[in-house]
């Protein structure tokens, strides 16, 4: 499974001790779906019926939002 996602941010994100969990831990998002990235909030959980092989595309990249299936990633933009 793959997804496309709009990232808007041009730099890196300092984390500090605050971004740990009740565990100690930093828990970094790689679905791309986190409204607090680069830190996960669980958003991945939408993405856990997705089949592999098949890109999807989330309404304004939110895990609430609409899914569908795609073609692929247009990089046409770049």
């Amino acid at each position: 499974m793959a997804r496309e996602v709009t990232h808007e941010e041009r730099g890196p994100a300092v984390l500090d001790d605050e971004d740990k969990g009740d565990d100690g831990l930093i828990y970094v998002c790689r679905c791309g779906l986190s409204d607090s990235k680069p830190l996960c909030d669980g958003s991945h959980r939408a993405t856990a019926d997705e089949a592999d092989g098949v890109v999807y595309k989330y309404a304004d990249d939110d895990p609430d939002g609409e899914r569908r299936e795609i073609a692929g990633i247009d990089y046409e933009d770049e």
